[in-house]
């Protein structure tokens, strides 16, 4: 079975978290970083990872 861990996407410019998305810390063991749409900032900014709950 995958191990696959729970991240939260956090908007680098207003601080919202947008996006809930998984990864495998094995194959991926760095922050997952991805240029995604804001809703807040109404543009595509950075996300970065942060804690799942």
């Amino acid at each position: 079975m995958a191990d696959r861990k729970r991240v939260r996407l956090e908007c680098t410019v207003c601080k919202e978290i947008n996006y809930l998305t998984y990864r495998n810390p094995k194959s991926a063991p760095e922050k997952l970083e991805l240029n995604k749409f804001c809703n807040r900032c109404r543009k595509v900014t950075l996300h970065k990872e942060s804690k799942a709950k």
